[in-house]
C-alpha cells in the first residue's frame, strides 16, 4: 500500500513528462506553432466570408519574365522585387540592368530553418539562390539584394543551367544543360561520353556534398534527361524508360575525396580553392560501373510519379494509342491497383491531367476540362495485399447553360443539323485551366475559364480539401485569352495572376483580400472603372 501511496500534488502543479511528450508532439499550447495554425484558420474563415472580397489593387507590365515567390514578385531577370503585401507597390530593391554574362538563368527561395544554430545572421532571413550564365552560383538577400555569397561553379566543360530541390530547404541540386559536340567535332568523329553534371549542395548554411558526372559508358547511350528527389537518381531515356537509383548509396560508394568551399585543393594537377575562381567545384564523384538499380518502368514521354501510401506509381503505357490513360501500380510489385486504369475519354485539344495530392494524404488528383475527380487508395475488401482507386469527390465545371444540341430549329421553322460537335475544352464551356493546394489554409484552388463574346472570363474557386465543397469564388477583372501562357497564384490572402502576350509582353495583376462589407463594385464588375498610373523607380503601376 505504502509503494502505492502518491504524493498529493501542489495546486497548480504541471504533469512535466506529459508536458515534455505533448510538445514534442507539437501539441503545447503556448508553443508558437499553436497559435500560427489557429490564426490560418481565423484567416480562412475571413476568406470564406461571403462579404470578404478579392480586389484588383495594382498591375504592372514588364518586357521580360515576372516571378513570384512568397510575397515578392520579381521582374528584369530578378534586378527588381516588388513586395505583394501592401495594397500599394513597393519596390524592395532595384538594381541597375545587368549584362547577358551576369544574366540569371534559375533561382530558388531559400528560408531559414527551425531550431538550428546558424554561422551567420544574415542566415535566419530568407534569401534567393540564383544561377548565372556564367556559371556563378550567388545567394542574395530577398529583401535588399545584396550578394551573402558567392561561388564559382565550372569552367567551359559545362553550362549549368537548372536549379531544383532534392529535399525541400535542405540539399539542391544544380544540373548542366545537355552536353552536345559541335556537329563539325562529330563529322570528325570525336565522341563525347559526359552527358551531364550535378552538383549538389547541403544548405544553410551552404556547404558542397559533391559532384558527379552522368557517363554514356555507365547510363547509356540514350540517356535524354536526369534529375535527383528524395534522395533517388532519376534517369530518363529516348525509349520511355525511367530508372531510379539510390543517390546517397552512389555518394558513399564513389567519393574519391570531400571537399568544403574555401578550401584549398590539389585535384588531378590542379591547385585552387573550392568554389573560387578559376578553378570552381572538383568532379569528386566519379561512376566508375553500374551502380544497382532501385527500380524502371517504361512510361509515354517519361512521366512517372511516385506517392499514395503505400507507395504506388502513376504511368502512361508507352504508345502513343495510349496517351491520356494513366495506370496506376504498386511500387512493391507492379501490380496494377483495381480500378487503376483512368481514362476520361477527353476530346479536347489540351489533354487531362493526374498528380499525387501534395497534402501528403496519399490521395490522387486528376484534371479533365469539366470535371476534377480526387481518388484515394484503400485496401480491397477481403484482400488486404491488393489496393482499391476510389473516388473521394469530384468537381464540376458550371455548364448548366451550355447547349451543345445536333440539331436546332431556327425562327422560321428550319431545321438546322451541326455537322460537328464542340470539344470538351471549347472555349464557349466553363474549362478548368489550373488546380493547385494552398497548405497554409488548407483549400483547394481551381481556376476556371469562360469565353463570353470576344473576351475570356476566368475565376478562381476555393473548394474545402477534405470533402470538395466550393467556398469561395473570386472573379478575376482582366479579361483571359486562352492562347496566351497565364500562372495563377493563391497565397493565403493574396491572388496573382501572371500573364504573357505575344512579343514577350508579361502583366502582372495583384489582387488582395479586402473585408467591407459596403458594396465595392470594382472588386466583382468586368466593367473597366476609372485607373490611376503611377511611375515608380522608373517603372509604370497601375492602380
Amino acid at each position: 500500500a505504502a509503494a502505492r501511496r502518491v504524493a498529493a500534488r501542489a495546486p497548480g502543479a504541471r504533469n512535466v513528462c506529459c508536458l515534455l511528450v505533448h510538445r514534442a508532439l507539437g501539441f503545447y499550447a503556448r508553443d508558437a506553432g499553436v497559435a500560427h495554425r489557429k490564426n490560418l484558420g481565423l484567416l480562412r474563415k475571413i476568406i470564406c466570408q461571403e462579404s470578404t472580397k478579392f480586389k484588383n489593387v495594382w498591375t504592372t507590365h514588364s518586357a521580360s519574365p515576372i516571378a513570384y515567390e512568397r510575397g515578392r514578385i520579381y521582374l528584369d531577370n530578378y534586378q527588381c522585387c516588388i513586395s505583394s503585401v501592401a495594397q500599394e507597390p513597393r519596390i524592395l530593391y532595384q538594381k541597375p540592368k545587368c549584362s547577358k554574362s551576369e544574366k540569371i538563368e534559375d533561382a530558388l527561395l531559400l528560408e531559414c530553418p527551425l531550431g538550428e544554430m546558424l554561422p551567420s545572421p544574415s542566415d535566419y532571413k530568407s534569401s534567393l539562390i540564383v544561377l548565372t550564365v556564367q556559371n556563378w552560383l550567388l545567394r542574395l538577400s530577398a529583401d535588399s539584394g545584396e550578394i551573402l555569397e558567392k561561388i564559382y561553379l565550372a569552367g567551359s566543360r559545362c553550362k549549368f543551367r537548372y536549379l531544383s530541390w532534392d529535399t525541400p530547404q535542405e540539399v539542391m541540386v544544380i544540373k548542366s544543360s545537355q552536353n552536345k559536340l559541335p556537329a563539325a567535332a562529330r563529322q570528325a568523329g570525336i565522341q563525347q561520353s559526359v552527358l551531364f553534371y550535378l552538383a549538389v549542395f547541403q544548405v544553410l548554411p551552404l556547404s558542397f556534398i559533391g559532384m558527379l558526372e552522368i557517363n554514356k559508358k555507365i547510363f547509356g547511350n540514350s540517356v535524354t534527361d536526369v534529375a535527383v528527389s528524395n534522395g533517388i537518381l532519376i534517369v530518363m531515356y529516348s525509349m520511355g524508360l525511367v530508372r531510379l537509383y539510390n543517390f546517397q548509396a552512389i555518394s558513399e560508394q564513389f567519393m574519391e575525396q570531400p571537399f568544403d568551399l574555401g578550401h584549398e585543393f590539389n585535384w588531378n594537377g590542379q591547385v585552387g580553392v573550392v568554389g573560387k575562381y578559376p578553378f570552381g567545384l572538383p568532379c569528386n564523384i566519379k561512376i566508375t560501373d553500374t551502380p544497382p538499380l532501385l527500380f524502371e518502368a517504361s512510361s509515354l514521354e517519361n512521366a512517372f510519379q511516385i506517392g499514395g501510401f503505400p507507395w504506388h506509381y502513376i504511368i502512361t503505357p508507352n504508345k502513343k494509342k495510349h496517351k491520356g490513360v494513366f495506370h496506376i501500380c504498386s511500387l512493391k510489385d507492379k501490380a496494377l491497383a483495381k480500378n487503376g486504369i483512368l481514362d476520361m475519354k477527353c476530346c479536347s485539344l489540351e489533354p487531362d491531367w493526374i498528380y499525387f495530392h501534395p497534402d501528403m494524404s496519399g490521395r490522387i488528383i486528376h484534371v479533365g476540362p469539366n470535371l476534377i475527380n480526387v481518388l484515394k487508395l484503400k485496401e480491397v475488401k477481403n484482400n488486404i495485399d491488393q489496393m482499391e482507386i476510389a473516388e473521394d469527390f469530384t468537381i464540376l465545371a458550371n455548364r448548366e447553360n451550355s447547349v451543345n444540341n445536333t440539331v436546332t430549329v431556327t425562327a422560321s421553322g428550319r431545321v438546322v443539323k451541326k455537322r460537328f460537335n464542340l470539344l470538351d475544352d471549347d472555349p464557349e464551356q466553363e474549362t478548368f485551366k489550373i488546380v493547385d493546394y494552398e497548405d497554409e489554409l488548407d483549400l483547394l484552388s481551381a481556376l476556371a475559364v469562360t469565353e463570353i463574346g470576344a473576351d475570356g472570363r476566368a475565376h478562381l474557386d476555393l473548394h474545402c480539401n477534405e470533402h470538395g465543397i466550393l467556398l469561395k469564388s473570386i472573379p478575376l477583372l482582366e479579361s483571359w485569352d486562352v492562347t496566351y501562357s497565364h500562372e495563377v497564384y493563391f497565397d493565403k490572402d493574396l491572388v496573382l495572376h501572371i500573364e504573357q502576350k505575344p512579343n514577350r509582353r508579361f502583366s502582372c495583376y495583384v489582387y488582395q483580400m479586402v473585408c467591407d462589407t459596403a458594396k465595392d463594385d470594382e472588386c466583382s464588375s468586368h466593367g473597366k472603372p476609372e485607373r490611376v498610373f503611377c511611375k515608380k523607380g522608373g517603372r509604370i503601376f497601375e492602380y
